[in-house]
Parts: C-alpha cells; sequence; structure tokens
C-alpha cells in the first residue's frame, strides 16, 4: 500500500497561518475526507498534498521520497488535482477537456501518443459521459460538468486524487452519484482520494477516513464512525448532533440540532 505523508505541514497567506503543523497519512485504495468548518485550512492543506502549493513549514512524503523534489511535471503525472468550481473559460467540447489530462504525460516535440485516446476514451465511460464528448462543457449541468473534470483528471492516470469540494452546488442525487463512483474508482484504481467535504453525513457514507481540521490543526483523525462524535462536532462546529442508525441499512446518520433563540 502506497501512502502520503504530511509531516508537520504549515502554510502561511497574509501573514496568518491556515494550516498549523498538520501530520496525517493518506494510503492508495482508501477515500480520506478532509473536514472541518469554513476557513479550518481544508484548500490550503489540499493544494500542497496535491503539490500545487509548497508549505511555509514541512514535508510531504510520497513513497518514502520528498514529495517537492519531483518536478512539477513529474507531481503532475502522479497527482490530479480537481478545484472547487473548476471552470471551462475556453470553448471546449468535452472531449477537448478531458484531452487536456494528458498533458503532463505528453512529449514536447511529438503529437498525441497512440494510446492516447483509448485512455480518454476509458476516462470518459468511467465518469459516464461518453455521450457528451462532442458537446461544449459549457452546455452541460452542474453535475454533468463536475464529471467532466474528474474525467480529464482521470486521464492524468494519477496514484493521487484530490478532490476539493466535488459535491458544491450539487443536487442530492448528484453528489451521491458523484461520491459513489469516486469510492468505486479509489477501489477499482487503488487511488489514494483525499477530499474536502461539508456534508458530515456524505463523509460517514463515503469515506474510509476523515481528518477534521479545526483553525488549521488536527481535531482528529481516523475512521468517521469513531472520529464524528456528537462531542467532538459541537466543539469543532459548533452545534448539537445526535448520531443514530439509519431505520433500514443500520448505518450512522448524523441530526442536528436547531439553535435556540432567533435565527443570526
Amino acid at each position: 500500500m502506497s501512502s502520503l505523508v504530511a509531516q508537520n505541514i504549515s502554510v502561511v497567506l497574509g501573514g496568518r497561518t491556515v494550516v498549523d503543523d498538520v501530520r496525517a497519512e493518506f494510503s492508495s485504495g482508501l477515500v480520506t475526507a478532509i473536514l472541518g468548518p469554513n476557513g479550518a485550512g481544508k484548500s490550503s492543506l489540499l493544494r500542497v498534498l496535491a503539490g500545487v502549493d509548497r508549505p511555509a513549514s514541512g514535508g510531504v512524503s510520497w513513497e518514502h521520497e520528498d514529495w517537492f523534489a519531483l518536478s512539477r511535471r513529474d507531481r503532475a503525472r502522479e497527482a490530479a488535482l480537481v478545484e472547487q468550481d473548476a471552470q471551462a473559460e475556453l470553448p471546449l467540447t468535452v472531449r477537448m477537456a478531458v484531452t487536456l489530462g494528458r498533458t503532463p504525460h505528453a512529449s514536447v516535440f511529438a503529437g498525441p501518443a497512440p494510446e492516447d485516446a483509448a485512455i480518454i476514451d476509458d476516462a470518459l465511460a468511467d465518469v459516464g459521459i461518453t455521450a457528451f464528448a462532442d458537446r461544449q462543457i459549457s452546455t452541460l449541468s452542474g453535475g454533468e460538468r463536475q464529471r467532466a473534470h474528474l474525467a480529464r483528471a482521470l486521464a492524468q492516470q494519477p496514484r493521487l486524487l484530490f478532490l476539493d469540494e466535488p459535491t458544491n452546488h450539487l443536487d442530492v442525487g448528484a453528489q451521491l452519484a458523484t461520491l459513489a463512483l469516486v469510492r468505486r474508482l479509489a477501489q477499482a484504481n487503488d487511488l489514494a482520494v483525499v477530499t474536502a467535504l461539508h456534508d458530515l453525513n456524505l463523509a460517514v457514507t463515503f469515506a474510509d477516513r476523515v481528518v477534521v481540521l479545526d483553525e488549521g490543526r488536527v481535531a482528529a483523525a481516523g475512521h468517521p464512525i469513531e472520529v464524528l462524535t456528537p462531542e467532538l462536532i459541537e466543539s469543532v462546529w459548533g452545534v448539537s448532533a445526535t448520531v443514530l442508525a439509519h431505520p433500514r441499512t443500520g448505518s450512522p446518520v448524523i441530526v442536528f440540532e436547531l439553535p435556540d433563540g432567533p435565527a443570526t
């Protein structure tokens, strides 16, 4: 099993420490959800783990090697990042957008490799949007567009997949379908998937592990059922909650209690 290890990571933005001495491990074949309130440092940590930004201090290792000793191109061959609200600014078809995922593997002096077309077709099929391949990506619904960005990431053939709020602005059906797909891909392709999430019930349903951030520090980490207790939820999010068993499946469900007094 391969692992990406964060070693005492700190990130400073605008003179403020937004990620503070984070230590965590992310293993292949598993979905790890990074949780926390707004401003907890989820996106900043994700960008460091993906190799996009360097930390102010600490380090990241991948298979016991210094992650940042690799060139940016080599990191892009290993890791793919789908950012929050990813947009396609150019008038691209879905296939053209997914083809961009092959960029880290492209030769400087040659055109697309013969196997690229098959890899792109597989990525489109994996996320279920083959029928949309020739459509303008701007014409897709939010859920369809999110799948197109995911297909682009898969076309990179990464071993590490990072997703920043992949369910943002999606309806309930699209949220469930997207995370179910991500979980299947992690298991089938032995991917280490790291995703920032807001919805704690989605984390309980789909994540193998969670890392909870509170003001940039790790408040807890482990199996979601063990970590997301009423006590931790109240401490980190400031809300009261009860963890119940689903009446049909027996799976845990987090039920939040309405705060007393008028809304503010």
